[in-house]
């Protein structure tokens, strides 16, 4: 298969979640006592069979996760450089609709944030946009990175969807990551959230992961937005989309996040509610699932979650975040993409993570220039 479109097509969202529902606690034994899980035991780890067993799935995630990635928690920071949007999405602060004042960095103060990040420590970036092509399209992002690429080991973008050459000259340009999230797998609640703008073909969207991979991006991150749909069937078509991922562009790495709907302007009361307790069992099933991918936590998630979190299956994490372009330096007050939780420090969260025996790192490979 050359896209991941022609296996998701196979696919039968009710069928699939079905199935899940349909998994017993035999299935999550044998599940759990395996050392390589296929998609059948992911969707009995990711069951409500499994709620009984969240204890041990927690032990082994916790274990497997020291073993893969020892006592450490990579820290990163996202750095919005615009709020400028074209797109219409009924879960964002950013939506089109909302009257909101925009705005968009300039060099200055994109370098005056960054300033303020490195002053934190921090040595992994992940820059964030509205999706606006003619405000914030490939030539301000690709001035982005190349203003800033001398003073970050490791640049992510989370930005508008692009065409594999346009990918192609960002990694050229010191891109080392795209994070780019479905949303829901559902192709009809995905249009009844993304009614109008680019962001409203679903297949382009799917397909991104695709371009990148064939565009040699060093790491991928894939996630859904949970409570747009079922966080269950969401969760096991990010699965499937992996498992292809990974066998396709086998030189990549990959990571998933776990973003939950967060209140913002205009506000979007979860479809179906993901609670804490699902969210412990999503994480603990994706590392028995594979040891090896990267888990990332962002500020999204309260204090006390994330406290608790950290030694689960976690190796990635944020931490004073600002979703708001120039919230770090240059406009403070000016509106987020969405509300954040956990509001403590950098020096604070680093402190949390220390006092759990985790060792802080801030740099984990250096990006020959």
């Amino acid at each position: 298969m050359s896209h991941f479109k022609e296996l998701f097509d196979t696919y039968n969202w009710d069928f699939s979640l079905k199935s899940i529902f349909d998994k017993t606690a035999v299935e999550v034994e044998q599940a759990l006592v395996k050392d390589k899980l296929d998609l059948e035991d992911f969707k009995a780890l990711i069951s409500p069979a499994a709620k009984p067993f969240l204890e041990e799935m927690a032990h082994k995630s916790q274990l497997l996760t020291k073993k893969r990635f020892g006592n450490t928690m990579q820290m990163y920071v996202p750095m919005y450089l615009s709020n400028e949007c074209q797109n219409i999405c009924t879960y964002c602060g950013f939506s089109m609709t909302n009257k909101i004042p925009r705005r968009t960095l300039t060099d200055a103060e994109i370098l005056k944030e960054v300033a303020f990040l490195k002053a934190k420590g921090y040595d992994h970036i992940l820059l964030v946009t509205g999706e606006a092509n003619k405000t914030v399209g490939v030539a301000y992002i690709k001035n982005a990175i190349q203003l800033i690429r001398s003073q970050f080991s490791n640049i992510t973008i989370e930005v508008q969807p692009l065409d594999q050459d346009e990918y192609e000259l960002l990694v050229e340009n010191g891109l080392y990551a795209v994070l780019v999230y479905q949303e829901t797998y559902h192709r009809d609640e995905y249009k009844k959230h993304h009614p109008k703008g680019k962001k409203s073909n679903f297949d382009y969207r799917l397909d991104t992961p695709d371009r990148l991979g064939k565009a040699g991006i060093h790491k991928i991150g894939l996630g859904a937005l949970f409570g747009l749909e079922d966080w269950r069937a969401d969760s096991f078509f990010t699965a499937l989309h992996l498992k292809y991922l990974q066998k396709t562009y086998w030189k990549t790495k990959y990571s998933i996040s776990f973003p939950r709907l967060r209140p913002h302007s205009g506000g979007l009361e979860p479809k179906v509610e993901m609670t804490d307790s699902d969210l412990v069992q999503l994480i603990c099933a994706f590392r028995l699932f594979d040891e090896d991918i990267e888990l990332s936590m962002s500020t999204r998630e309260s204090e006390i979650f994330r406290n608790h979190i950290v030694n689960l299956g976690i190796t990635s994490i944020s931490a004073e975040s600002k979703t708001n372009p120039g919230g770090y330096s240059v406009a403070p007050q000016s509106l987020e993409q969405f509300e954040i939780s956990d509001e403590r420090s950098t020096a604070e969260v680093v402190q949390m993570l220390k006092n759990q025996d985790l060792e802080v790192v801030w740099k984990d490979w250096e990006h020959f220039r």
